[in-house]
């Protein structure tokens, strides 16, 4: 097979994980190739929030003037707050906080938000590649490069180093991870999100509701605009298979829950409905070095078993991996035993949020009926719920 082009380091998957490697390897002087299946800009299934420690990493890396553009032109949606219903509709209403150079918490569309990251690492110097990876080239257990197809035809592009940031079905962490590594189903999710019209929207701030079908998960309405808002639910792989469970389905019958179906007077339109599913962070020994290899992001399996978020685990583990390549680079030792210093790094960054969350998580399940208490307790001690919502 025929060797396309030689660079420093390949990175697959151009969202927030992908893109943020790419860009911080870029601003050090690195040969970077940031491939993607996807032309840019795409949309991608989520949440869509995207909290205060994305905004400060993203303007770590130059992009404040990228962020402040896409909110001038209505892209990025502020957020003030949060508001947690219980399963007996007790509600807890709690302010974000701003950084400390007033940086804001959003909702964004991930059409525009990884947009932003993917341009920044274009403009960083990372060379965009459109095409389909669809596997790494390993010679002497060593990964080398990848097989991209692109027009019908599949190439090969060699590297010192390959990132597998392409998700939480990735290629390159499929080929990489035995079958005994994988995530656990009560250490992954399934999730269903839509966009809405027509419903009442509480104004910058995001919704959770907690509620017995769908514990320990949740359902959520995140706000876009002022008339549209990211609506979905997501539960427990495990608990979802169990009760044989059907997200559309229960996405209606949270529609007519009477607290939901009372903002919804004039009717309501749903469009782009999706399912995904994500991989918790909370499963042990999980490995994210190879020889010639590193995972990061959903590739990884960094979601927050809590939330369900993965934007930000994903901009950390970007940053890491850029430093430890960096370094890996410069010794010429590429090996898993030089690269799993990102191990390390990734274990002491989030680990023990992870474990935290997932802690939670079980709580929810085991005890639901200390939810309710937990929400008044927490509604009447302002300080106390801060300082439990910075921790999820």
């Amino acid at each position: 097979m025929q060797t396309v082009s030689e660079h420093e380091v390949i990175v697959v998957g151009a969202g927030p994980g992908g893109a943020t490697t790419a860009t911080a390897l870029a601003q050090q002087g690195h040969d970077v190739l940031l491939i993607d299946r996807q032309s840019f800009p795409r949309d991608k299934t989520c949440g869509d929030a995207i909290s205060l420690g994305c905004i400060q990493i993203m303007n770590n890396l130059g992009m404040g003037d990228k962020v402040r553009d896409a909110v001038a032109r209505g892209e990025f949606y502020r957020l003030d707050g949060m508001r947690l219903v219980g399963p007996s509709g007790h509600v807890l209403e709690a302010d974000f906080k701003r950084g400390a150079n007033g940086e804001e918490s959003y909702v964004a569309s991930r059409i525009y938000y990884d947009a932003v990251i993917q341009q920044q690492a274009v403009d960083s110097g990372a060379h965009f590649l459109h095409a389909e990876v669809k596997a790494p080239i390993i010679e002497n257990g060593y990964v080398v490069g990848v097989m991209a197809q692109a027009n019908g035809e599949t190439k090969a592009y060699r590297s010192r180093i390959v990132v597998g940031a392409d998700g939480v079905t990735s290629s390159i962490m499929r080929a990489l991870r035995p079958e005994a590594e994988q995530h656990e189903d009560k250490h992954r999710a399934v999730a269903l999100r839509a966009y809405i019209k027509g419903l009442d929207l509480f104004a910058h701030q995001v919704e959770f509701f907690l509620y017995d079908d769908i514990l320990p998960g949740y359902a959520w309405i995140f706000p876009i605009s002022e008339d549209t808002a990211n609506i979905g639910l997501g539960m427990r792989l495990d608990r979802f298979r169990d009760l044989k469970k059907n997200l559309k389905k229960m996405l209606q019958e949270f529609l007519e829950m009477p607290a939901i179906k009372e903002r919804a007077k004039n009717g309501t339109e749903l469009r782009d409905v999706a399912i995904w599913q994500l991989s918790f962070g909370s499963q042990k020994n999980m490995q994210y070095a190879f020889d010639g290899a590193l995972l990061v992001g959903d590739a990884a399996g960094f979601i927050n078993p809590i939330t369900g978020g993965g934007i930000h685990n994903s901009l950390i583990s970007g940053i890491l991996a850029a430093d430890t390549i960096t370094g890996a680079l410069g010794s010429g030792d590429v090996s898993r035993e030089r690269l799993k210093i990102y191990e390390q790094r990734c274990h002491d960054e989030m680990w023990s949020g992870m474990r935290r969350s997932y802690f939670y998580q079980r709580i929810l399940l085991n005890y639901p009926g200390l939810i309710d208490g937990l929400i008044k307790y927490l509604g009447r001690n302002s300080g106390v719920a801060q300082a439990f919502i910075s921790k999820l």
